[in-house]
């Protein structure tokens, strides 16, 4: 396994140099110019070709690659256009941590909420509450965020006067209790987006998780284990969930990634200040330097967490060998 992980680790650097060098390409060769779009309607062409000597804008494609990719791999990603006086970094990471919040929490209520219900369908096949159970989820996973967020607001927030409009406040908020005792509760803020952001991935993930417990329901070690007269929550615990976990670890490993980008259409929609509505800003603004750290960013992400969720596999099944011992 050692071997394969450093071998996976090795490629990793060529990645990143092909997918930033087709995104530097693309920024470069696309329509618009960045510092044209910040000067506004007032620009000096002998200034505007200052700034772009000094943002290392001017030369072929390759040299100014080169420029940026000298200074990237000193962790210097340069300078926003969108908020000059910033560099990326001091940008991007606080956006991130932020966007991370918020997707982690909706990560584990996602997988809180599905896991359960998909082995629940399962275990109840051949009845109504197993079709129920799965279309409804379905049902609520058709419904695209950027279509399921204006009745959330129009509920919550303007009939019920329950929860704010948008905004971030961070992950808790303060109650007091008799105005001495401090009692920590969870920050108004977070309800709306997290509604958004899990109730579509229930239904995937019971699904999934359904299909997967059928299937191994099947195997002669369950029909062992009930013929024992194991209770079926120990079965469903102990032999059923662990055999169901390959395809749910890849679907984790996936929503793992995509914290790092964001919830776009949420933080937009809601004015949370994460890193997806800043790369839509980023994009709309087109701000060079913005897109390329979070490509970068973002695929060496996917590739670590393939990776990881290929070891994940060794340790729930140990039948499953990476690398060389797979071929023996």
């Amino acid at each position: 396994m050692a071997v394969y992980i450093v071998r996976r680790l090795i490629w990793l650097p060529f990645i990143l140099l092909v997918v930033s060098f087709a995104t530097f390409s693309i920024a470069r060769f696309g329509p618009g110019d960045p510092l044209a779009v910040a000067a506004g309607q007032f620009r000096d062409p002998e200034i505007l070709a200052q700034v772009r000597a000094e943002r290392g804008l001017d030369g072929s494609v390759l040299e100014q690659y080169g420029r940026w990719l000298s200074a990237a791999l000193r962790g210097d990603f340069g300078e926003s256009f969108l908020q000059q006086g910033f560099s990326v970094s001091e940008l991007i990471f606080p956006k991130m941590w932020i966007s991370a919040q918020l997707g982690l929490i909706a990560l584990v209520i996602v997988f809180a909420l599905g896991i359960p219900l998909g082995l629940l369908a399962s275990r109840l096949s051949g009845t109504w509450i197993d079709p129920f159970i799965i279309s409804t989820l379905l049902f609520l996973r058709a419904i695209p965020v950027i279509v399921l967020i204006p009745p959330l607001l129009w509920l919550f927030a303007l009939q019920l006067n329950l929860l704010p409009v948008g905004g971030w406040g961070g992950l808790f908020d303060i109650w007091w209790l008799g105005g001495v005792v401090a009692i920590p509760i969870p920050d108004p803020h977070l309800y709306l987006p997290l509604m958004a952001m899990s109730i579509g991935g229930f239904g995937g993930v019971a699904r999934l998780v359904r299909i997967t417990a059928l299937e191994v329901q099947g195997e002669d070690y369950i029909r062992t284990a009930r013929a024992k007269g194991l209770p079926e929550s120990v079965i469903s615990g102990r032999h059923v969930l662990p055999n169901s976990l390959l395809p749910v670890v890849t679907v984790i490993g996936f929503a793992l990634t995509s914290i790092i980008e964001g919830a776009f259409f949420v933080e937009v929609l809601l004015g949370i200040p994460g890193i997806g509505r800043f790369t839509f800003e980023a994009v709309v603004s087109r701000d060079y330097d913005v897109i390329l750290a979070m490509t970068v960013i973002t695929s060496a992400v996917f590739v670590l967490m393939n990776l990881l969720v290929e070891i994940s596999y060794t340790f729930i099944d140990p039948r499953i060998r990476l690398g060389a011992s797979a071929a023996t």
